[in-house]
């Protein structure tokens, strides 16, 4: 097999201090890119509000499955005490709250630890992702190690290879570079 350069996907950067790499964020967002990311070694702090990301939307989904959950408990235990196993002992009530307060707890938990389990992972993360359209790039490996990668994407409205470049050159970032999509070839 023989691997071919196919289109261009991306202009990446390399920063080696956190403070240029977050000031680099706030400059690509107020020139009007929506399509970049930036890989770290470890996390920093203030960057997701340099590169204009919104607030997650998981407490919501968690909200929506803890409710869930706690709805179809109520609704199995109703259905169980009052409904279909009308069981009267110790002439206690076919159905009170009170004694399904552990159900609905453990119910509710559940169902929102699940949802939280596949809205981030399955949604939010799009995993399961086998492999980075990126990994073969040297900075972007560099990125676990020492390394902070910019990537400007092709897919942004505003990308032109040249003025990418040239943003990033301007904001101070090393070996500013074109990136290829690896093609594969029998």
């Amino acid at each position: 097999m023989e691997a071919t350069i196919g289109n261009v996907i991306a202009v990446m950067g390399d920063f080696k201090n956190p403070d240029k790499v977050t000031a680099a964020a706030k400059g690509i967002h107020g020139a009007g890119y929506t399509k970049f990311d930036i890989y770290t070694p470890y996390p920093v702090h203030g960057l997701e509000k340099a590169m204009g990301m919104p607030k997650t939307s998981l407490p919501k989904f968690a909200l929506a499955g803890g409710l869930f959950g706690l709805a179809s408990a109520f609704a199995l235990q109703y259905w169980t005490g009052g409904i279909e196993y009308k069981l009267n002992i110790g002439g206690k009530p076919l159905f009170a709250p009170q004694f399904g307060v552990p159900v609905f707890f453990e119910l509710m938990v559940l169902c929102t630890g699940l949802t939280v389990f596949f809205t981030m992972f399955g949604y939010l993360c799009g995993l399961p992702n086998w492999h980075s359209k990126y990994q073969y790039d040297a900075g972007f490996q560099a990125a676990t190690d020492d390394n902070f990668c910019v990537v400007l994407e092709a897919e942004d409205p505003r990308f032109t290879i040249e003025t990418a470049q040239a943003l990033l050159s301007k904001l101070g970032a090393d070996n500013v570079r074109v990136v290829h999509e690896s093609v594969e070839q029998d």
